[in-house]
């Protein structure tokens, strides 16, 4: 090879490695700053995880933490028993400052009510029918009255037509307005006793015969001073004796209207086909026609149960408690059953443990706190 040609070889050969050279001096640079930059991030990362992973810690588990809230000796506190059911604490001096009163209540014989569905009736139809017995008994007493002067003309003409003193026909003529008269009392007298059966028939005896009479009870019934209430049974309920009063629940279901008893009903609601009974409602009470209303009939048994006060009677979740003491300063809450009203709103329980000591003041202090502490709960959890 010639020398020109062995160096132009070499030259091309040492410009390649510079070549080579530059391009690999960016690539090294890069992978010191890459390598810095990471150890970077290691650093900032293991002071972050640094405080989750102490040791003894496990990797994913929460770190837990304690409950740093003083316990006040003057607030009520309260604890869930096995039931799940807050037991509200109280000291002496509290229960004194909300009046808190307890008792232990006794059980003792008590009348039985049954629960039953009452409706309030429209009597348009006992107005129409006292109306029309009314007017039937006048259209009776003045074709009475008229059949009472015809037949005084009509003897009188006839007497006078046996001494010669009238032409025949005069008698005839009187004797044609006796029997026209006769007829219409007789039609009248069928109207009225047509008017007294139907309202015997539609309403019952009691109501039937008051329609006829005009009774201070039906009376009251057509100026609504009071208001006609049919109860009827569940089926095959059956009441010992017949009842004299009842209760029934107010539209606003905060209290209990008392019925008096009327008489048996001549039928019945058909969508419960039970036995039905007539009752009244004073017409201040707040029932209108066309209301239902739960109604609690007394069955004439007895049962033993605890007769507990409106007072001591709370309401939560839909149901109705009373609070039980369980110990000189814990209350517990108890479910009850308020299917046997006494009066507005007192009742009695059964069921209730022997030897129970109510709360019969100051219970809605005690649901208040307890709610307290269930919202106080909440939030912690979250």
């Amino acid at each position: 090879m010639p020398p020109t040609d062995r160096w132009t070889s070499q030259t091309r050969v040492e410009a390649r490695d510079k070549r080579l050279q530059r391009r690999r001096g960016p690539e090294l640079h890069m992978g010191k700053t890459s390598a810095i930059r990471l150890l970077g991030h290691a650093a900032v990362m293991a002071c972050l995880i640094g405080p989750v992973l102490m040791p003894g810690s496990v990797m994913g588990e929460p770190e837990r933490k304690e409950s740093t809230q003083p316990q006040s000796g003057t607030r009520p506190t309260t604890d869930a028993d096995e039931n799940q059911l807050a037991v509200v604490k109280l000291s002496a001096d509290q229960q004194r400052q909300i009046g808190l009163v307890t008792a232990a209540l006794e059980a003792a014989p008590h009348s039985e009510q049954i629960r039953a569905y009452g409706a309030v009736l429209d009597i348009a139809r006992i107005t129409e029918l006292t109306n029309g017995y009314a007017n039937a008994q006048a259209q009776l007493q003045t074709a009475q009255a008229k059949f009472d002067v015809a037949k005084s003309a009509y003897e009188r003409t006839k007497n006078l037509v046996q001494s010669a003193a009238l032409p025949k026909k005069e008698a005839e003529a009187a004797e044609g307005a006796f029997r026209t008269d006769q007829a219409s009392i007789a039609a009248a007298e069928s109207q009225v006793k047509t008017l007294a059966a139907t309202a015997q028939q539609e309403w019952g005896s009691v109501i039937g015969k008051g329609i006829v009479e005009r009774s201070p009870a039906v009376v009251k019934l057509i100026e609504r001073d009071n208001f006609l209430v049919q109860v009827t049974l569940p089926p095959g309920e059956t009441l010992a004796q017949l009842p004299r009063t009842a209760l029934a629940q107010a539209p606003t279901g905060n209290a209990n209207i008392e019925l008096q008893y009327l008489s048996p009903a001549t039928r019945t609601e058909p969508r419960i086909q039970g036995l039905s009974y007539f009752f009244t409602a004073p017409g201040d009470s707040g029932l209108l026609p066309g209301m239902n209303a739960i109604a609690y009939v007394p069955s004439g048994k007895t049962y033993e149960g605890v007769f507990v006060e409106d007072t001591a009677i709370v309401r939560w979740q839909g149901r109705s408690w009373v609070y039980l003491r369980t110990g000189p300063d814990t209350f517990k809450r108890y479910p009850i059953n308020t299917d046997q009203p006494v009066s507005d709103d007192d009742y009695v329980v059964r069921g209730l443990p022997a030897r129970s000591e109510v709360v019969i003041r100051g219970a809605q202090v005690l649901l208040s706190e307890e709610a307290k502490s269930v919202l106080q709960g909440s939030g912690d959890n979250d």
